[in-house]
């Protein structure tokens, strides 16, 4: 299946770590801005169609503007998804760093953001459950800016599997709530870990939280007392993976 992006940095990235799966460059009327110029060359020096988008796309009822010449896009194919057992292959003893599963999370702006904060912070790889999910639709790819491309991830009917093969590899199981009593401030750093978030209104399935090692929270420091779970998300990357 191939999706329509958007943002030029979730095409660049494409093509520079999967040219192949890029199928067609259609650039606006006029000159291309200049990051829509790079993926331009780049496309030609991989020999992928560019063509000029014509087409008329609608906007929103009450925009100033019904209907406008269609901006660039390309038509990239999915990345598909690795399998769960190689996120946590290799030698326990040697495994660091840190991992991320996302838990039943329905909106795709937050995952997309997830994606691009993980590869900022170097996360080694993501588990997304399938049900309940948001799809890794046109919108994550471009809110994840490149991201995608760079973070390898599987998609599991459960956490399960997930947590029980992090174990084993020697990975400590976070889970996340805004109830827990232990600040994240105060996890340990001297082994790999793989920090859970869930839904955005729920948080972790009851099962999962039993499942978990601990559980660590960010308390607030002033009047608002919650995170959007993207943005919690990159606080606590910006934390652990400091130590990976």
């Amino acid at each position: 299946m191939s999706l329509v992006l958007r943002n030029p940095h979730s095409v660049l990235a494409a093509l520079q770590t999967r040219p192949e799966d890029v199928f067609e460059i259609r650039l606006a009327p006029g000159t291309p801005s200049p990051k829509w110029s790079e993926v331009a060359e780049l496309a030609r020096q991989h020999e992928i169609p560019i063509r000029t988008n014509l087409a008329v796309e609608k906007r929103p009822a009450g925009a100033a503007k019904t209907e406008r010449v269609g901006a660039a896009v390309a038509l990239v194919r999915e990345r598909p998804d690795g399998l769960v057992d190689q996120l946590f292959a290799g030698d326990p003893s040697e495994l660091q760093g840190l991992w991320l599963a996302l838990e039943q999370l329905q909106d795709p702006h937050n995952v997309g953001a997830i994606f691009r904060t993980a590869a900022f912070f170097g996360v080694n790889g993501i588990v997304l459950t399938r049900d309940r999910s948001a799809p890794l639709s046109a919108t994550v790819y471009d809110v994840a800016s490149g991201g995608l491309e760079y973070v390898p991830f599987a998609i599991v009917p459960s956490l399960s599997r997930a947590i029980t093969l992090a174990r084993e590899a020697g990975v400590a199981v976070i889970g996340t709530s805004e109830r827990a009593e232990r600040n994240i401030d105060d996890v340990p750093v001297d082994r790999p870990r793989l920090l859970i978030f869930g839904n955005e209104e729920h948080g972790l399935r009851r099962v999962t939280t039993e499942s978990c090692d601990e559980l660590v929270s960010l308390p607030p420091l002033g009047p608002i007392q919650s995170l959007n779970v993207s943005v919690a998300a990159g606080v606590c990357m910006s934390k652990l993976a400091k130590s990976s």
